[in-house]
């Protein structure tokens, strides 16, 4: 199987430091609930990676897992990247919580629901952007890429092993959030409503479609106000669901941070 191929297949196989890093600091900080088994590394690099070894080794004590030599093939044959600089990680499964069983959720919080995603990468690079932008946490199906860990993880720069996750039918999450006095945002172009014209105070909860299916119906009549992204010129295409997930986080952290 080519590695093209592979991005699409369960992995928790994590690569480079700046993945691993993020879930060290998500099992330390955040309750993250992933194991780390073993940590590999190139023997070749040893000398350029010293201060990362050094740093892992540490950390393996208070984590309890294993640094491991191995050679520069057994790495690339693992790997599905090429930028994982001569270390990885072999981790546990994630088991993420229900929704339901959320212990607090903040008066003032920003949560986002993504449906119908169609790629591990294109969701990652929206976690990338809703953590840079202060989101507080993501509520996801039970089927989901959280199986495809490691791709997630690289391509959100380690976003993924930060953030408060919760697994959730569609529609309870909308009333769960409803129930908790949140305003129900869906990105949707059957509207009247521009994005920077409407106001997207907290607490809100943000769902966004994938590009080929979108936002179900029973979902958007949910909502407490749908909102489009006007473009610039006429273009009949979406926008991939990490670009619009981006514009969206922005303007509602602009709108919440202003003085």
């Amino acid at each position: 199987m080519q590695k093209e191929e592979r991005k699409q297949q369960d992995s928790t196989l994590f690569e480079g430091m700046t993945s691993i890093r993020a879930l060290i600091d998500g099992i330390r900080e955040k309750g993250n609930t992933r194991r780390i088994l073993k940590v590999l590394y190139d023997a070749e690099k040893s000398d350029k990676n010293y201060k990362n070894i050094g740093y892992l080794k540490a950390v393996s004590k208070e984590l309890g897992y294993s640094v491991e030599e191995a050679g520069a093939d057994t790495l690339d044959r693992m790997t599905l990247g090429t930028s994982h600089g001569g270390i990885v990680a072999l981790t546990s499964e994630r088991p993420l919580p229900c929704l339901s069983d959320a212990v607090t959720i903040p008066e003032r919080g920003f949560y986002v629901m993504i449906q119908g995603i169609e790629d591990p990468y294109n969701f990652g690079y929206a976690l990338r952007s809703l953590y840079a932008m202060g989101c507080d946490g993501i509520i996801i199906p039970e089927r989901n890429w959280m199986s495809a860990a490691g791709v997630v993880a690289r391509s959100s720069a380690g976003a993924s092993e930060l953030f408060n996750m919760y697994t959730a039918d569609a529609l309870d999450a909308a009333d769960f959030f409803k129930a908790h006095g949140y305003r129900i945002v869906c990105a949707d172009e059957r509207t009247e409503h521009i994005l920077g014209r409407c106001e997207l105070k907290l607490p809100l909860l943000l769902i966004v479609g994938g590009e080929k299916r979108g936002i179900s119906k029973a979902l958007t009549e949910k909502a407490d106000l749908l909102v489009k992204i006007n473009y610039g010129r006429e273009f009949r295409a979406s926008l991939s669901t990490a670009s619009a997930t981006t514009i969206f986080a922005y303007e509602i952290a602009r709108q919440n941070t202003e003085k």
